[in-house]
């Protein structure tokens, strides 16, 4: 037999549920006992979960029901896997005690040599996040089913201009987690079109009989960055901006979510970003004031006048 039909019978073989020694599945095989070490290596290299025990009464066993896991898992996809799940829960993903027993399944399936070595791998990884409130957990859970499912939601949502919630109804396209926020992205019967809502802002959500169909390859993430970050067709209106500053902090804005998408131009002590006029003056100065003497706008001077009067205004404001 080819040696994938080999590893695979002595999977079968060893999930009998009783020991069998290498010279037992060699025989069994017709094949060299040392071809059968290395088939066993092998095979616990791959992540199937092989116990060896030595001695008069030792032999080669599986961890029990292992063939009914649905999937084989070397010991990195399973680190990999594991790892996902920290940053998920992190997130606040709203099926956590899920994807918990998910994991809970996953080291379950794994020999004492592995378990071992997920949990030093696992000791010293963590995440650090901001928590999100169980109201919007179960939020997030209804959305993913009314986006599952196709089917419109009713929600009351507050808007940052709004002092109370009010109603309308969605049929949620897509949900997506973005700058340590959920989001959901659908059509909006109140406003006619295509709106972005955050979960947080949604006090109440029922599901109605409505349905609908989500548009054919629809993405919710490529809807928030056109809107974010929308492309100019031409060069016209637009500001080249001159920022010099400590190497560290030129860093951070060149990967900024919004500066970073308009970067044109850097050296050591410079970065040169190509931006609308409108979004220079509306949302840059309060990008760049929160990097205090770390930079220094060089061009272009109404930029740097912006930045003077949103400071003046700030100082006003707390002097009161």
């Amino acid at each position: 037999m080819a040696k994938n039909d080999n590893m695979l019978a002595i999977i079968w073989m060893l999930n009998s549920g009783s020991k069998i020694t290498a010279k037992q599945i060699a025989e069994k095989l017709e094949i060299n006992i040392r071809t059968v070490y290395r088939y066993i290596d092998s095979l616990c290299a791959s992540g199937v979960p092989i116990v060896s025990d030595a001695g008069q009464n030792g032999g080669y066993s599986l961890l029990s029901n292992f063939i009914h896991a649905p999937l084989f898992f070397d010991i990195e996809e399973q680190k990999a896997l594991l790892h996902a799940a920290v940053f998920a829960n992190e997130a606040g993903y709203p099926f956590s005690e899920s994807l918990n027993n998910a994991t809970q399944k996953l080291k379950m399936y794994s020999n004492q040599e592995q378990e071992s070595i997920l949990k030093r791998h696992l000791a010293g990884f963590e995440v650090l996040n901001r928590d999100i409130a169980p109201s919007v957990k179960l939020t997030l859970e209804e959305l993913e089913r009314a986006v599952a499912n196709e089917y419109s939601v009713e929600i009351e949502y507050r808007t940052s201009h709004d002092e109370q919630p009010r109603p309308r109804v969605i049929d949620p396209y897509g949900m997506l987690y973005w700058n340590n926020k959920w989001y959901t992205v659908g059509f909006c019967h109140l406003r006619n079109e295509i709106r972005v809502f955050r979960a947080e802002r949604i006090f109440r959500i029922q599901r109605t009989q409505m349905m609908f169909k989500r548009p054919e390859a629809f993405s919710a993430r490529k809807f928030l960055i056109q809107n974010l970050l929308p492309d100019s067709e031409s060069k016209d209106g637009l500001a080249s901006v001159i920022i010099c500053g400590r190497s560290e902090a030129l860093d951070d804005l060149c990967i900024h979510w919004f500066l970073g998408h308009h970067l044109k131009e850097r050296t050591s002590n410079q970065a040169v970003f190509l931006l609308d006029e409108r979004a220079l003056h509306a949302y840059v100065p309060h990008f760049l004031l929160s990097y205090g003497k770390a930079i220094q706008v060089m061009e272009p001077q109404s930029l740097k006048k912006k930045l003077v009067s949103v400071a003046s205004e700030l100082m006003e404001y707390y002097q009161l």
